[in-house]
């Protein structure tokens, strides 16, 4: 039997729940979200880490209509953002509509609906919106003989909280933002670390701090308090797009501050060479930390730069013929963006998947409709994220489907499909807006960009150019088909 639905949401993290409190909040309930994890959070309830820490303010990190008086600290940590979106499923309603460890095997367009089948039903929608999050496939590179590794070998997103690795020498490949929160939290504990670094990382000094006395008391009983302290960290955020969009030079000063935390927490000439960027500040994801530095200039600390040949049954050889022993390894090597399975699960409307439209060239409009796949929207989907709180983009996208699903009703249409043409203005658009951009002129390779280099990721501009922008839905960019 297949279940009916208006709307079918594939994702129960921020994207999705954002996605699902929007449709009750608008009047509509006819809607499932299916999940393939035993819980809500998405990459929230899947990176349980030691250290995994937000790198946005709690404030911005959260949604605009669920603003939380009780954050602890600065910058939440895992445990407390996956309560947070917890308790917003149950506040608005949403456990009714979860079907949790519901995996999606396939998506297909055919007979002006989707056909959606997981491991434990089938839905047929009339809309359907993805919400698989963009961290949410962990990438583990193919190195030769690691399968004869004799250790345990994990990645950040899936960590084996089984294994003690106190006192045991243990690899971590990859210096992203989640190796520089786990380092400092194995280095004391472990007998040996060594960590292989292919690119280093800028890092700042962290400016977390505990929410405690006279702020969390304004925060929670000041009204606006909330309110304005958002609109306030969303300004710092917007102040960085003029240097990462149209002019890098402006960062210099950022990247002064970085290269001073350097010197200051590395003495060592020869260690603080290794750790250097070659690249300009912003190319790359930067980050924060106060401890990352430190652990990495402990005795029982190896930065390795050598660039890994094979895995051993006791270790990892570099390319200069040296032997690193190790019992564990884990790997912090980000996440599978081009080529994220759940682009092979979508069909469209000429049965093609996502995966072979896009070839690894990821493109949308607006980062949120697909030509060729009708009543489909995407969240956080090519070139939508604004350089804030990517809750900030999930809203705006939020608030563009409501208004095409607005759109459906009055109109009496069956489907919304956006055009060839309209989406390739679209990315021409922002191809050419973001030629100057850090990211493209930085000197460096980032997931940010496809394997031609192109950069799939990011919007050139203002998150409130984003958010106008979405606000209302252009039925002239698209195909409509009347309800018959």
């Amino acid at each position: 039997m297949r279940e009916r639905v208006r709307v079918a949401i594939i994702g129960a993290g921020f994207g999705g729940l954002g996605t699902a409190i929007g449709l009750k909040r608008a009047g509509i309930d006819d809607f499932v979200v299916l999940e393939r994890a035993a819980d809500v959070g998405g990459t929230w309830h899947a990176n349980t880490y030691p250290g995994a820490q937000c790198d946005i303010p709690s404030i911005l990190y959260s949604f605009s209509f669920a603003p939380n008086p009780r954050w602890s600290r600065l910058y939440p940590y895992q445990p407390e953002i996956r309560d947070y979106l917890r308790r917003c499923a149950e506040d608005f309603g949403i456990t009714p509509h979860l079907r949790l460890r519901h995996e999606v095997r396939e998506a297909s367009w055919r007979d002006g609906a989707w056909h959606i089948t997981t491991d434990r039903g089938a839905w047929e929608a009339q809309v359907l919106v993805g919400a698989i999050g963009p961290f949410s496939e962990p990438a583990v590179p193919d190195l030769p003989g690691l399968n004869r590794f004799r250790g345990t070998t994990f990645h950040t997103s899936t960590w084996d909280h089984d294994q003690n690795l106190d006192g045991r020498r243990v690899a971590v490949v990859g210096t992203g933002a989640s190796a520089v929160q786990i380092i400092p939290q194995l280095q004391p504990r472990v007998a040996r670390l060594t960590v292989f670094q292919r690119t280093p990382t800028w890092i700042m000094p962290h400016p977390d701090r505990p929410v405690t006395g006279l702020p969390r008391r304004l925060l929670g009983q000041v009204p606006g308090a909330l309110s304005l302290a958002r609109r306030g960290f969303d300004l710092v955020q917007e102040a960085l797009v003029p240097g990462l969009v149209h002019q890098p030079l402006l960062l210099k000063g950022m990247e002064a501050v970085a290269r001073a935390h350097l010197r200051r927490q590395v003495r060592d000439p020869r260690l603080r060479a290794k750790l250097t960027p070659s690249y300009a500040f912003g190319c790359k994801r930067p980050t924060f930390s106060n401890a990352y530095y430190p652990a990495l200039a402990q005795p029982n600390t190896d930065v390795v730069t050598e660039p890994i040949k094979e895995v051993t049954e006791r270790g990892i050889v570099t390319g200069d013929g040296a032997e690193h022993p190790a019992d564990t390894i884990v790997f912090g090597t980000g996440f599978r963006m081009t080529d994220h399975p759940g682009f092979t699960r979508l069909r469209g409307r000429d049965g093609r998947t996502l995966a072979e439209v896009w070839n690894g060239s990821p493109r949308a409009y607006l980062g949120t409709t697909v030509a060729g796949f009708p009543n489909f929207f995407l969240l956080l989907g090519p070139n939508s994220v604004v350089y804030t709180s990517q809750v900030v983009t999930i809203e705006a996208q939020v608030a563009y489907i409501l208004d095409c699903l607005r759109e459906m009703d009055r109109r009496g249409l069956s489907t919304l499909e956006v055009k060839a043409t309209a989406q390739q203005d679209y990315v021409r658009r922002v191809d050419h807006g973001l030629r100057n951009s850090v990211w493209n002129t930085g000197g460096c390779r980032s997931y940010y960009l496809d394997s031609a280099g192109r950069n799939f990721t990011f919007f050139p501009g203002f998150n409130r150019t984003f958010r106008a922008t979405t606000r209302r839905v252009d039925l002239a960019d698209y195909h409509l088909e009347r309800t018959a």
